[in-house]
């Protein structure tokens, strides 16, 4: 593999966890996690995997949807240049981007920046590509797309300024400032999946899928099933091990566990309440912390929308965040005493989510709301319901109903924990109106974006430490509570391109001090309890990613034991 890195030196893109034994990674013993396991003779080929996927996708095309589903299907079709570089037993926090079409990626000053691409990469053999060598012309034409004002990411990449096709498999990018986090948006499952110059009107991406990843998308059934059978000419030798991955469509988490309880598939999230028992009833079943980097929050309707709102004024906000008891909703929804009691020993069972930046990235860019570093602002994060009645007070809140909005596609756990978020709410003296979204229809199509009246409760796409960023203070079209405010994007500003990594983690705590002091947003706690992905005894080589490149960062090194 070529070299990837800043005059020979890796750029530092992702979150090692400095502090001792707070790695989160799931060992086998103390934790009480069963490690994947390994065959005597290593990985066999042959067999199918049996998944579930909540819903449908609003598209099959990753570049004019934000759809949860749409990113998952585009991670086992689509390559990226970048991949995050994942291991068994390893945190994926730890782990840096590596190359999937790119064989390097160089910069001798972190702004001018030379891909070079794999020779030999061939799409899957469907007309009309029908199985053609990939070339840099496709990746210019989905940076293009990508980069498009109808593109949902298309902010992400916003530093790009040039993109050139120099040869077959040479492209540059040229970026407006050096950037410490280049290779993160290129291996950002979010980002630059890479499709072929043809789905420009040779075929339609909203409905079939042809890429050059590790799976072939051979059947959609809307509101039934996904099938996917392996890529024979993927580009990795001997990868994928699977013949293929048949995934049925089931958006409630009940049914999904009963499912796997009667052996009929071999993958289901499991709630932190139901853990301990799943583990005992299954003991030959992999269980899996998920990697929880993305970030749950309560947004408010921007000045666009509502200018004369009691939200307007931060005392309003600052009650809502002390209204919140972060504690016990994270044994609400993490199960955590039970859970530290019975030896899982895993950070973000205690920790409280900050913004920009979730506390699954750990110290390096996250700032915990609860010590001292975080200032005078952490009052704003204890849960202090009186204190919070004398601020709704004093701003006249009164009896005025505060819309406050939601959907379920996230599962059972975020409904619950969203409603018993309400509930706090109403007990700290708001007069709250709950009001379900369908997620396709409303929510990701408008509230996701900033056209709403009132409060939401949302969660975020798993970005980088600097999207995050972009997409809650910059000019994000999804900026959810069209916040613009200058102190903060003058920091936004500062971080796109300070390369030294200490300067940089000293910039994003000072956002979340000073976006903890105004509470543009409440940093909620969905996310921040740890997630648990239970498999069954039969499925092998299992590791976890961050963001949504599980298809091919995760499954295409999955094998089945007999």
């Amino acid at each position: 593999m070529g070299a990837f890195g800043l005059a020979g030196a890796a750029l530092i893109g992702c979150a090692d966890d400095d502090e001792p034994g707070s790695d989160g990674t799931a060992t086998p013993g103390g934790n009480g996690t069963a490690a994947a396991g390994t065959a005597p003779n290593g990985p066999v080929s042959g067999g199918r995997f049996r998944g579930t996927e909540a819903g449908d996708p609003t598209s099959l095309d990753p570049m004019v949807s934000g759809s949860v589903s749409t990113k998952s299907i585009a991670a086992h079709v689509y390559s990226r240049l970048m991949r995050i570089d994942t291991a068994e037993d390893a945190d994926p926090f730890d782990r840096l981007p590596t190359g999937d079409l790119a064989e390097s990626v160089e910069s001798d000053d972190g702004q001018h920046w030379t891909v070079k691409l794999r020779p030999g990469v061939k799409f899957h053999n469907i007309a009309p590509v029908s199985g053609r060598e990939l070339t840099s012309e496709d990746v210019l034409f989905s940076y293009q797309r990508l980069s498009a004002p109808q593109s949902p990411n298309s902010t992400q990449l916003g530093s790009v300024v040039d993109v050139q096709a120099v040869d077959n498999y040479t492209l540059t990018f040229t970026l407006d400032a050096p950037s410490p986090e280049f290779h993160e948006l290129l291996a950002d499952g979010n980002l630059l999946y890479v499709q072929p110059v043809e789905a420009d009107g040779g075929f339609d991406p909203v409905v079939q899928t042809i890429g050059t990843g590790p799976w072939i998308l051979r059947e959609y059934v809307p509101s039934s099933k996904l099938t996917f059978d392996k890529h024979p000419e993927y580009f990795v030798e001997g990868l994928p091990y699977m013949d293929g991955i048949d995934e049925a469509i089931i958006p409630e988490d009940a049914n999904v566990k009963a499912q796997f309880e009667a052996g009929n598939v071999d993958f289901a999230s499991i709630s932190a309440e139901d853990l301990l028992d799943m583990q005992q009833r299954f003991p030959g079943g992999t269980w899996l912390p998920g990697t929880g980097n993305g970030m749950a929050w309560i947004a408010f309707s921007g000045k666009d929308m509502s200018p004369d709102a009691v939200w307007r004024d931060e005392r309003f906000r600052q009650g809502v965040s002390m209204s919140v008891d972060r504690a016990a909703l994270l044994d609400f929804a993490g199960n955590a005493s039970r859970l530290l009691d019975a030896g899982f020993d895993f950070t973000t069972l205690t920790r409280w989510n900050n913004i920009p930046e979730p506390c699954a990235f750990g110290p390096r860019f996250w700032l915990d709301p609860q010590s001292e570093g975080q200032g005078p602002s952490s009052t704003y994060f204890q849960y202090n319901p009186d204190e919070a009645r004398k601020m709704y007070e004093a701003v006249g809140v009164g009896q005025q109903p505060i819309p406050y909005m939601y959907t379920d596609r996230y599962g059972d756990v975020f409904t619950k924990v969203v409603e018993a978020t309400g509930g706090m709410l109403t007990d700290a003296g708001l007069v709250v109106e709950q009001q379900f979204q369908d997620y396709n229809s409303v929510y990701i199509t408008n509230t996701f974006v900033g056209n709403f009246h009132g409060v939401v409760y949302g969660l975020e796409s798993q970005l980088t430490p600097g999207g995050y960023a972009e997409r809650f203070f910059g000019q994000d079209p999804a900026n959810h509570g069209r916040v613009h405010e200058p102190e903060m994007e003058e920091m936004l500003v500062a971080q796109r391109t300070e390369l030294d990594p200490d300067a940089r983690t000293e910039i994003l705590y000072n956002m979340q001090r000073r976006q903890g002091e105004m509470m543009y947003y409440i940093p909620a706690q969905s996310t921040s309890s740890t997630q648990w992905s239970g498999y069954s005894s039969r499925v092998r080589g299992l590791r976890r990613t961050r963001g949504y490149g599980a298809g091919t960062d995760v499954f295409a090194n999955v094998w089945l034991s007999a």
